[in-house]
């Protein structure tokens, strides 16, 4: 890659602000700077379900990363729950967001390994309150090395006016039915508090969530204020309510229970 042909890119990009071409040439702008396999822009609405901005997956590999991700799994994603969190705009790694016990828990296990990724990062673009636009890019074969870190982290300024500009009025358009992909509306509320309702206390579905997320009971003692003990006490609880027996029973049953509703 040359200096030149990145510049040549850049201009590219800023002429395609507000046209369809727009996801596409920041992908070639971000290649240019840093080889990756895959990218995905999805947009996070407050609660509501993921929008599929753009990704540039093979056919056969877009059922993983995009329908069944937004079949539940999502929930369970880090940087999906780090977008309802205050947050500087800027670059982001996936395990520096994910909870302690992320990939040893059945989020992980159960779907995310699926994809086979090595790694994966994400510019965090805040459009507007509540409004927060997520360009994933994933590597099958390696991590960033932190010198690709580095040249990436010099595109932010770019990537992040750019992409005000090219997204702004996101929830406008998403309301209007606009953004293409964006599927019906689903709120957080229906998932984790609606699930095990009338089996499961208040207390043992905030177990199952941070358990879902990836905490493991030492973190989730401290997030409660509760002691580690206690949280397995309220798990084995749960378990034997919902009759099952692994953290891969509840995820199922959790993904379940959202095709259900």
């Amino acid at each position: 890659m040359t200096e030149a042909a990145l510049f040549t890119a850049m201009g590219r990009l800023i002429e395609a602000i507000g046209a369809k071409r727009y996801p596409a040439a920041l992908a070639d702008v971000l290649r240019l700077a840093v080889p990756y396999s895959h990218t995905v822009v999805f947009g996070y609405v407050g609660a509501a379900r993921p929008l599929d901005l753009f990704d540039d997956f093979p056919t056969g590999d877009r059922k993983v990363f995009v329908t069944d991700y937004l079949e539940g799994p999502y929930l369970l994603d880090p940087f999906y729950l780090a977008s309802s969190r205050p947050m500087p705009p800027g670059l982001y790694r996936m395990r520096d967001l994910a909870p302690d016990r992320f990939y040893q828990g059945e989020y992980y296990r159960n779907y995310y390994a699926k994809t086979g990724l090595a790694e994966e990062i994400g510019f965090f673009i805040d459009i507007a309150p509540g409004e927060v636009i997520v360009v994933s890019l994933m590597r099958a074969d390696r991590v960033f090395a932190a010198r690709e870190l580095r040249r990436l982290r010099d595109l932010a300024p770019v990537v992040l006016a750019s992409g005000r500009r090219h997204w702004a009025g996101l929830s406008d358009r998403w309301a209007t039915g606009v953004v293409v992909g964006a599927g019906r509306e689903t709120k957080v509320e229906t998932s984790f508090t609606g699930f095990g309702q009338g089996v499961l206390t208040p207390r043992e579905r905030e177990i199952v969530e941070h358990t879902l997320k990836g905490h493991s009971a030492e973190a989730i003692g401290k997030i409660l204020g509760i002691a580690s003990g206690t949280v397995r006490i309220h798990r084995r609880n749960v378990y034997a309510k919902l009759r099952i027996s692994s953290q891969g029973e509840l995820f199922s049953k959790f993904i379940q229970t959202l095709g259900r509703s």
